[in-house]
Parts: C-alpha cells; sequence; structure tokens
C-alpha cells in the first residue's frame, strides 16, 4: 500500500485515534517548514500528521489568540492526504492572510464588513505556486481592514492578540499570520507589506519578516501592482531558512507583470549557510532622515553592530539618503488614492460603501483620496523613483543598511484605533511606530525584519537590515550568519495552552 492510500485509510479513523497519533507527535514544535518536510520526505511523519498537528494547535490556542479568521480544515487535510511533490516544502501547512492571495471559493475580505460577501473565483498565482509546491494550506488569517495599518483590529473580526502580551498589538497588517507563528500553531504564514505589514508584526511577535524586491512575487491574474508597485507578499516565519525556501516557491513574473526583480544565480535556501565574507554595512539610528527609536530598540542595533563586527565585518554610522517627512508624504499620498479606489471603484461590489460598511480611518483617508490628481500620483511616483536612485547609490558604498526595527516597543491594543475620528492622527502614530520601514516600499529593496535581541522581561527586539534591489541573496546570508551568532529560535512565549 503506498503512502498516500496509506494516510487516506489512517483519517478514517476516529478521533481519539487522531488525537492519540497528535500527541505522539510531540516534536512538532521543534522543526521549522524546511525540517517538517524533511521528516515527510523520510517517511519519518506522515503530510496528514504534521496537519493533524497544525489543527490540534489551532484548536487549542487560537482561540484566545484570534488569529485564524477561516478554519479550512478539511482543505488542509485534503491537501496533505493528496499525492505530494517532490519539492522541499511538501506536505508543510500553510496559512494565507485574508488579504490578496485568493483561494477559489473562499471569502476573500480584506478584514472588511464591505466586502465580507466576496468570494473568490480564482486561485492567486501566489497560490497556486504554494500548491504547486505542496505546501497545505488549511485557513486564513485576520488582517486590518484593507491592510492599512499596522496593527491587526478590524470591525469585522475583532483584534488578534500577541502571544508575548495579549495586552499589546502583534503588528499588521499581517498580524494574524505573526500572531499563529508565535504561538507556534505553524512554522511560516503567508503576509504581505505595503508599508511595513510583514516587518512590523514579525518584529511585534519575535519572528522573521522580509518584504522581497518589487516584482518579485507576482500579483496575477488579478493586479498588476498594488498601490503604486510598493506592496509586496511573503511571508513570515522562524527561521530564516523557511524565508529563503518560500520565497524559492513563489518567486518570478508572471505572463504581463509591469515589473520585473532578476532572478537569483541559484537558489535562496542554498545562501543562508554561505558566509557573506566581509560586508560594508552601514547603519543609522535615524539620524539625518528625521526619524526617531526608542532606547529599547537603540541598545539592541548596537548590540547587533557589536556582534556584526566581531563577525569580522566593516561598520560605519552611514544615514540613508531620505528625508522621513519626504517619505511620508509621498507614502500618504499613495494611500490616500488607494483608498479611494478601493471602497469607492472597487470591481466586486459595484456601489459605495453604506455608513458603517468601512471603519473611519479609511473612510476619511479615501476622502482626501478623491482630492488627489493625476498629477499628483505621477508626481509622488517620480519623487519615489528618485529616491530609490539615492539608495542605488548609497549602496555603492555599502552592501547593507542596517536600522532599529520599530520606533517603538508595540502600543496597547487601541492605540492604533481605525475608528478614531482624526485621521492624520492616526498615520502620524504609524508613523511614529514604524518609521523605518516605508522607506523600502518606495524604493523595492529587500528588507528584513530580525529578532536578534530582547527586553530585559523577554519581549522581542527586531534589527531591519536593508540590501540592494534585487540582492535578497545578500540578505539571507548575513540573516543566516546573524541566526547562528545571536539565536532566536527557541524563544517563544510562555503559557502557550498545552496540546
Amino acid at each position: 500500500m503506498d503512502k498516500t492510500v496509506a494516510a487516506i485509510n489512517l483519517w478514517r479513523t476516529t478521533k481519539s485515534d487522531r488525537e492519540t497519533i497528535v500527541a505522539a507527535f510531540d516534536t512538532y514544535e521543534d522543526h521549522d517548514a524546511v525540517g517538517l518536510a524533511a521528516l515527510i520526505r523520510a517517511g519519518e511523519v506522515t503530510a496528514s500528521e504534521v496537519m493533524e498537528a497544525a489543527i490540534a494547535r489551532s484548536t487549542a490556542r487560537n482561540p484566545a489568540l484570534n488569529a485564524i479568521v477561516m478554519e479550512l480544515y478539511d482543505h488542509g487535510r485534503a491537501a496533505a492526504n493528496a499525492e505530494l511533490p517532490d519539492r522541499p516544502l511538501a506536505g508543510v501547512p500553510y496559512l494565507l492572510k485574508d488579504l490578496g492571495a485568493t483561494l477559489t471559493g473562499t471569502p476573500t475580505t480584506g478584514g472588511s464588513k464591505f466586502m465580507a460577501d466576496v468570494v473568490a473565483d480564482s486561485n492567486s498565482e501566489t497560490v497556486v505556486r504554494l500548491k504547486a509546491a505542496g505546501m497545505a494550506i488549511f485557513g486564513k488569517t485576520n488582517t486590518c481592514e484593507f491592510g492599512m495599518s499596522i496593527t491587526c483590529e478590524p470591525q469585522l473580526y475583532g483584534p488578534t492578540r500577541n502571544p508575548w502580551d495579549d495586552a499589546v498589538t502583534p503588528g499588521g497588517s499581517s498580524g494574524g499570520a505573526a500572531s499563529a507563528v508565535a504561538a507556534r500553531i505553524l512554522p511560516a504564514a503567508h503576509a504581505s507589506d505595503g508599508f511595513g505589514s510583514i516587518r512590523v508584526p514579525a518584529s511585534c511577535c519575535g519572528l522573521v519578516g522580509m518584504k522581497p524586491t518589487r516584482g518579485r512575487n507576482s500579483f496575477a491574474p488579478g493586479l498588476g501592482e498594488r498601490m503604486g508597485g510598493i506592496v509586496a507578499e511573503h511571508t513570515v516565519s522562524v527561521t530564516v531558512r523557511d524565508h529563503a525556501a518560500i520565497l524559492d516557491a513563489t518567486a518570478g513574473p508572471a505572463l504581463g507583470d509591469p515589473y520585473f526583480a532578476p532572478p537569483s544565480t541559484r537558489p535562496w535556501l542554498e545562501e543562508v549557510d554561505v558566509d557573506p565574507g566581509r560586508l560594508r554595512i552601514g547603519f543609522s539610528h535615524g539620524g539625518i532622515t528625521g526619524a526617531r527609536t526608542d532606547g529599547e530598540h537603540a541598545r539592541v542595533l548596537d548590540e547587533t553592530l557589536s556582534v556584526l563586527e566581531g563577525l569580522g565585518h566593516e561598520v560605519t554610522e552611514a544615514d540613508p539618503p531620505l528625508d522621513n517627512d519626504e517619505m511620508q508624504d509621498i507614502f500618504r499620498t499613495l494611500m490616500a488614492s488607494n483608498a479611494a479606489q478601493i471602497i469607492r471603484m472597487h470591481p466586486t461590489k459595484g456601489r459605495l460603501p453604506e455608513p458603517g460598511e468601512v471603519e473611519n480611518v479609511v473612510a476619511a483617508t479615501a476622502e482626501k483620496g478623491e482630492g488627489v490628481t493625476g498629477y499628483d500620483v505621477f508626481l509622488v511616483q517620480a519623487r519615489m523613483h528618485q529616491a530609490a536612485r539615492r539608495m542605488a547609490a548609497y549602496h555603492e558604498q555599502h552592501d547593507v543598511l542596517l536600522t532599529p526595527g520599530l520606533g517603538h516597543m508595540p502600543p496597547k491594543l487601541g492605540w492604533l484605533d481605525m475608528m478614531m475620528d482624526n485621521a492624520d492622527e492616526y498615520w502620524d502614530r504609524v508613523a511614529a511606530f514604524s518609521p523605518f520601514t516605508v522607506w523600502f516600499n518606495l524604493t523595492g529593496q529587500p528588507a528584513i525584519s530580525l529578532p536578534v535581541g530582547t527586553t530585559e522581561e523577554g519581549f522581542p527586539v527586531s534589527v531591519q537590515a536593508v540590501g540592494r534591489f534585487a540582492d535578497e541573496a545578500t540578505l539571507f546570508r548575513l540573516s543566516g550568519q546573524l541566526e547562528a551568532a545571536m539565536p532566536w529560535r527557541k524563544r517563544k512565549p510562555a503559557g502557550l495552552p498545552a496540546v
């Protein structure tokens, strides 16, 4: 009897039998996605056993977190029972963010009451590639409305909580993904990033989070780009190598894509263990840019720089040639025009939202966007591309830029309330919380958040590493080196419900 048939027969057993099998796989949380796939290939566990371990943790831990808002367990079990491809991630459980990527026959709400009845009629290119890699999707995660925040507190589904401290934000907009991974429900989950929405929740939850290069992952078939090219899809994960392996599975242009990122010369998974050599690392605490950070993030950045010097790298203080006020102005203009497009002209709705169907900040930002002219958009995109050229010149002298991960520690839930009446104050709070991330959405460069430090109380603190356009390889090499030198893999929140 082949393994596929055996797996199908296995899950025709009773609930008590399943619970026995789940209990036997008590090392599930010790493995990342690459490690779980290796166990499956070696025949040490089945993909169905791995899936059931993930579902058991979702059942035990998600009620307190509200990270997963759609349980697609039957879909996940069917994928785990199917014949698996010979790929590095085959059989690994995965979750989709409820924004951007679409899975046929499932709601794609974007965290909005306005979109609550929208059901996808096709798989997006990212999902096609994840499925081809053998990843088994078993749910969808919470997100703020239309991804327009760096917290995860939508009116539609309610707030997601941070496993490290349930009173503070898990970050956003990929807060559900980060919360689920931090709680070790699974080792990696789909995410997307328009102004920090991968890197911020990764920082808040002690995870790795990369925004890849503009054009690296496709938005086909529904979109050519999102928000003027500043949004990227990828993942949040516990380990660097999972990030690399998942990017290997999803990267590459689709027919008709407007942007093209030069391909890697070899699999990114191989880069993680490659010695990066002596790198020229520039760093910034904010300096002339106008961005500011708190003492915890400044301390962890300095500790990381000391480690990097000890590893033989050349470390130099070198602020990037960017003005934070200008970058925020560019971003807010693009965000306003994007918000207007979403709620005034969304092709799946064909009508304006009723009162209460969108949150106050979204409505106010969209109203501002209706006053943005074509000239305004053209001008800010020209300024955006000039900033990218300045950063390209910066990287002639510096292989990598290192910044703090956040401006300050994660705030309490409610501090970034999208129901507040003053949208300008809201966006000022966003800029203060995460001043360093949006710059590289605008310039299109790859940037990765790494959970290298902690507070005295054990709460994670991150740095951000930024590479040249299309140079994820250098970031993976350096990140792999830092993961070995400043290990974080065994850190996880205390008090997670037992399975």
